[in-house]
């Protein structure tokens, strides 16, 4: 059973030809040009491309005349010695006819041997190439699920760098809010301190105008070294809070010291997938232009995280900032602690010196009388 022709257009079938006849004049017609290098230069398919070259190489062999077999009647009529030698010369043409046509059908079936192993090499390249864009493919797959993969690992990291960075923040507020409780109470401290020192002032003038006032003076004494007592207390209060706000301030740091060294890793981390990332963009603009739109997005996806991490950094320095403010507050409250008990010190010393010196004044009077 004949298998059905192929129907080839036209067109398709001139372009074939049209490069065969190239490719065999480009070769000094000494060597047939082969069915892929037609396939090649015509841009056509291989089935195509076998059966017009088939056609075309047929047509560049010289086919085969044939010669009688026997004898025809009005040459058996001739003389017999005519005959013998018309009929000698008449083998001898059909038998250099044979032999033309033997080596014509030899040279057609190298070639289509030859053909058919040039079909098959073909055949084997373009497996070959199937299967390395199969894998390619595959391996693009796999690396684009690792993208994802790891850009689900680096937004759950941003997320909790950002839960990180809001505590550190309400742990500044917290400091701040600290930090002005603790100036009013120093504001109250130096509000007693002055009205003791007013009291000290008017309990100095009573002594100098009468010593019958020693004794109020000493009941006074004895109440502004309560009052300094009381302004002791306070100062170690407030001495307590300014170490529990140093204390809180610490733990602040060291929050954002850790913000910090996450947000590094985040950085490394992202700098990695953006490094992958342009990597597997690489593959697949060099491999398959189908996936033009998932690298768009993945893409897009990396600049959103970039974006994340950039406000999550902004976060940190200004929590960090919020901290320093904190510190310099507390330092400024224990300078004022500092000059707070200077004054009092100095206070308690003004006060005991004109008490001391009143005591033998009063003394004197009873010897003189």
């Amino acid at each position: 059973m004949t298998q059905p022709a192929i129907q080839i257009p036209t067109d398709v079938r001139e372009r074939i030809i049209t490069a065969a006849a190239n490719l065999f004049e480009q070769a000094g017609r000494q060597t047939m040009p082969t069915v892929d290098a037609v396939r090649r230069t015509a841009r056509v398919d291989m089935n195509a491309a076998s059966a017009v070259m088939k056609e075309w190489r047929r047509a560049q062999t010289a086919q085969a005349t044939p010669v009688a077999v026997t004898v025809p009647e009005a040459v058996q009529q001739a003389s017999s010695a005519a005959v013998a030698t018309i009929w000698q010369q008449a083998q001898g043409l059909a038998n250099e006819s044979l032999r033309n046509a033997q080596a014509a059908w030899e040279t057609e079936r190298g070639e289509l041997d030859a053909m058919r192993q040039e079909l098959a090499e073909a055949f084997e390249r373009q497996l070959g190439d199937l299967e390395a864009a199969s894998a390619a493919l595959a391996a693009e797959k796999d690396a684009a699920e690792k993208q994802a993969q790891e850009l689900a690992a680096v937004r759950q990291e941003l997320a909790a760098a950002q839960e990180q960075a809001h505590t550190a923040a309400a742990r500044a507020q917290e400091i701040e809010r600290r930090a002005g409780e603790l100036r009013r109470e120093l504001d109250r401290a130096h509000q007693d301190a002055d009205q003791v020192r007013a009291e000290r002032d008017k309990a100095l003038q009573q002594a100098a105008t009468s010593a019958d006032l020693v004794e109020a003076l000493r009941t006074e004494l004895a109440a502004a070294n309560s009052r300094a007592s009381e302004i002791e207390r306070r100062a170690g209060e407030l001495r307590a809070d300014l170490e529990r706000a140093n204390q809180a301030t610490d733990h602040a740091r060291a929050a954002l010291a850790e913000q910090q060294k996450t947000a590094q890793s985040l950085a490394g981390q992202l700098d990695q997938v953006r490094a992958e990332l342009a990597k597997v963009q690489a593959k697949a603009e060099a491999s398959d232009e189908a996936h033009q739109e998932q690298r768009k997005l993945v893409a897009a996806e990396a600049h959103r995280q970039a974006e994340r991490l950039t406000a999550v950094q902004a976060e940190r320095d200004q929590a960090r900032k919020e901290a320093a403010q904190a510190r310099e507050a507390a330092a400024r409250l224990s300078g004022q602690i500092a000059a707070l008990q200077e004054q009092t010190a100095a206070l308690l010393a003004r006060v005991t010196a004109p008490a001391a010196e009143a005591k033998p004044a009063l003394r004197k009077k009873p010897a003189t009388d």
